[in-house]
């Protein structure tokens, strides 16, 4: 499976729970995560796609580790199956 159908599935898994899931950019700032997921209730997380078994660069793990150190959700999802726990973790209780 490719990068970009874990990616798709990601997308469509985060509106069909009636969230959005941005494509995020920051020019001058690489090594930042692809995905913005907003949820319900003001809920967001950072998410790294990979393709099965491939893991983030050196420059993407310390952008990680920065945005966790401000407190927010980082999640790198190489595998379908892992979506389901990005949603819970993000989702309102």
């Amino acid at each position: 499976m490719l990068e970009k159908q874990i990616e798709k599935k990601l997308v469509d898994a985060v509106k069909a729970a009636d969230g959005m899931c941005l494509k995020f950019v920051s020019p001058g700032m690489d090594g930042m995560p692809d995905r913005l997921v907003l949820m319900p209730g003001g809920r967001m997380a950072f998410v790294e796609t990979k393709a099965p078994g491939k893991k983030p660069r050196l420059l993407q793990r310390y952008r990680h580790m920065q945005l966790r150190a401000l407190g927010f959700q980082v999640f790198v999802v190489d595998a379908p199956e892992q979506i389901g726990e990005v949603l819970h973790a993000v989702s309102p209780t």
